[in-house]
């Protein structure tokens, strides 16, 4: 892949506890802000139960369509953890223990510690690539276009770094952001007009809530800082005009 090529990827947050809101699911911000310093743009985002036939249907369709697929969750010792079996099944690949992933989790636990469940998390599908843990020992893994990490938000944050040089990126996106003192209706048709003018120029505008008062944060986001540059011109032109005020958040 050139720099040049645009790089996508989805996310797939698998695990019950998130959907009935027992957890509250921080990867998605986490990985989509790694993948986007590394030039991949995250297309789409899924959050399924931990059920295999959803599990198997949602990534065959997911990694046919983007360049990489990251699921997160159900790589854990527990009877619910079905991540590693189902992505086996959807490769057609025979589920097995990795034989290097065993002698990391054994060299790793006490004797005695390194128990039934705990063996259970080496078990991959065939061939699979390890993605080292610094944290807790437990591996996640990479079949093609698939990396499978874990659920738990500092663990898998700890496992990016040891990855950044499998995923071939484009030019990393860049972003920049306005907060000005205003409401969306009042700056809606201004800000469609320079993004009609700038079409491969991502442009979003979210309101805040700060100190008692309304705002809208605008981001621009590009690949090219000279593209950004453009808007942000193009923006504060209407915004001066409009006498409205600029705020630091």
């Amino acid at each position: 892949m050139t720099k040049n090529t645009k790089v996508n990827a989805a996310i797939l947050i698998i695990g019950n506890e998130i959907l009935s809101g027992r957890t509250q699911d921080t990867n998605t911000s986490t990985l989509a802000t790694w993948l986007n310093s590394i030039g991949v743009k995250v297309g789409e985002v899924r959050v399924i139960p931990d059920i295999e036939k959803t599990i198997v249907d949602t990534l065959n369709l997911l990694r046919k369509n983007y360049d990489y697929v990251f699921t997160t969750g159900g790589i854990g010792p527990t009877h619910d953890d079905i991540t590693a079996e189902s992505v086996s099944k959807a490769f057609g690949l025979k589920y097995e223990v990795h034989k290097e992933g065993y002698k990391i989790l054994e060299a790793y636990y006490k004797p005695g510690e390194f128990n039934e469940g705990r063996q259970k998390m080496i078990w991959m599908p065939k061939n699979a690539n390890l993605i080292l843990n610094p944290t807790s020992g437990a591996p996640g893994f990479n079949v093609e276009n698939v990396f499978c990490l874990p659920g738990v938000p500092s663990i898998l944050k700890s496992m990016l770094g040891g990855l950044t040089n499998s995923i071939i990126g484009g030019e990393p996106i860049l972003s920049l952001t306005i907060n000005l003192r205003t409401v969306e209706s009042e700056i809606a048709n201004s800000l469609t007009e320079v993004q009609n003018n700038n079409k491969d120029v991502e442009i979003g505008s979210y309101p805040f809530f700060q100190a008692g008062k309304l705002g809208v944060s605008i981001v621009i986001r590009s690949e090219q800082k000279s593209k950004i540059d453009d808007c942000k011109f193009q923006i504060l032109e209407f915004v001066n005009k409009k006498k409205i005020e600029i705020v630091e958040r």
